[in-house]
């Protein structure tokens, strides 16, 4: 894996889009600099990797816009140290952006030849993430409660067992909605355990599948 200077021009290119398009965590721009998207991106589609673009990566699934996980990874404000549980590892790039901002990730992905992928090229570059093959609408009760849970596929409704392992003060940041589109919620659950959402825009995911693949 070559990681040279024209791709790290071609990351600070991508963060200035970001900010453009206005994401202001310096932390996570700061992330995006530190990750070598191309890496996660098969050798075709590397020329356009610093894109604000989603691309194919196998499984009928996609890694999703620069924008869309910066602005997701925005809304969970994580501080160095919080455990994060990730609904969706897909090719790992949202796993390494979370690892670098220093969060302890647990991350979830129910189509194995993804998790596989993902399993191989997050600790080859340094990130140390527990990484599982399963249902991520069970979420991951043995590592729980977490202080944010961060779901990177539509989900047709919120999962009431990912509610539970969210700690009370913590934040969940899903996409639900079964068609093409998707509202972007932020979940809050307050320190006695109440739920508050806020709709944040429409997006489009891949959608949230139960059944874990054979």
């Amino acid at each position: 894996m070559i990681d040279n200077f024209k791709h790290k021009g071609l990351r600070n290119k991508l963060v200035d889009t970001l900010r453009e398009k206005g994401i202001q965590d310096e932390a996570v721009l700061t992330a995006f600099k530190n990750v070598p998207r191309h890496f996660f991106l098969d050798a075709v589609f590397v020329s356009q990797a610093y894109s604000n673009m989603a691309f194919q990566i196998g499984a009928g699934q996609t890694i999703s816009h620069p924008y869309t996980v910066a602005f997701q990874t925005a809304l969970l404000t994580i501080t160095k140290g919080e455990k994060i549980l990730e609904i969706g590892t897909g090719s790992g790039f949202q796993t390494a952006i979370l690892c670098d901002l220093g969060a302890k990730v647990f991350s979830i992905e129910r189509q194995r030849e993804l998790y596989l992928k993902a399993n191989k090229i997050v600790p080859a570059l340094g990130y140390n993430a527990k990484l599982k093959y399963g249902d991520g609408y069970k979420g991951w009760p043995a590592f729980g409660p977490f202080d944010k849970i961060i779901v990177t596929c539509g989900a047709p409704f919120i999962p009431e067992e990912l509610v539970k392992q969210l700690k009370n003060g913590g934040k969940m940041v899903i996409p639900i909605g079964e068609g093409k589109t998707q509202e972007m919620l932020l979940i809050t659950k307050n320190i006695n355990g109440e739920i508050s959402k806020e709709q944040l825009g429409v997006f489009s995911f891949v959608p949230m599948l139960k059944e874990v693949a054979k």
